[in-house]
């Protein structure tokens, strides 16, 4: 695998289009929900990645482990069902993989022409999850952190994207940050969202849960980094607000 370091791009002119055309969101979440935000220098580490929410138990070998990975998920405000065997290819289930790389323990780092995201722990290991990323002239690379995460987030889709959709109208409706889809079982952010800033700007592009698992390891998306619901709930319960995301 390569060096990570020797890939990754701070966000350039290309990317700025991307950031004009694309994106998750035009409003970052009603301060008064259930979200940790963040103030900091870009590229600053998390101090550690703290659990805030119950870990993701342990994953058996064999036959049973479709099942514990996307079987359906307990204690949600939503439900979130079981994702049918066949949806998700092996390649992009949930693994410990090894991962050689500098980047320190708790960062993320994604590689949106392999379709995955790695969550590094350190010492050579990393956790990876299949992902769905941005199609084409919708992808962007850089570095950012994470600023804030919310638990069924609400969506707010970007003008641009309703111009380009207008079946989305029919969807939306007044919310507290502005015109949008309220979190739950039809909203496209999924159970989990984790908001991507570099320094005081918000970039628009999240990581995020999706309704359709069978995008992921695809290239579907408006910008932002997909991830089944389970796969997302488990990186929320992983990450802390301030961690490094880069993609390459």
């Amino acid at each position: 695998m390569n060096n990570p370091n020797r890939r990754y791009l701070v966000l350039g002119a290309s990317a700025g289009l991307s950031l004009a055309l694309a994106g998750c969101n035009t409003t970052q979440p009603d301060p008064n929900l259930k979200v940790a935000a963040v103030k900091g220098k870009l590229g600053k580490p998390a101090p550690t990645p703290v659990p805030d929410a119950v870990r993701t138990a342990a994953v058996p070998a064999g036959p049973d482990r479709y099942q514990a990975l996307y079987g359906a998920a307990q204690g949600e405000k939503f439900g979130v069902g079981a994702v049918k065997p066949g949806t998700i290819p092996e390649a992009f289930w949930r693994s410990d993989v090894a991962y050689l790389s500098s980047e320190p323990a708790g960062s993320i780092v994604v590689d949106p022409h392999a379709h995955y995201l790695y969550f590094v722990q350190g010492g050579g290991r990393a956790t990876r999850y299949g992902v769905g990323v941005g199609k084409e002239g919708f992808g962007w690379n850089g570095v950012a952190n994470i600023n804030s995460k919310q638990e069924w987030p609400d969506w707010y889709p970007p003008p641009e994207m309703i111009a380009r959709d207008p079946s989305i109208r029919s969807r939306v409706g007044k919310l507290p940050s502005g015109i949008g889809v309220p979190g739950g079982n039809s909203n496209p952010l999924g159970a989990r969202a984790m908001y991507l800033w570099q320094g005081n700007r918000d970039t628009l592009f999240r990581i995020h849960g999706t309704l359709e698992p069978g995008t992921i390891g695809k290239n579907v998306s408006s910008g932002c980094i997909r991830m089944v619901n389970q796969d997302a709930i488990d990186l929320y319960s992983r990450v802390a607000v301030g961690t490094v995301v880069k993609v390459l």
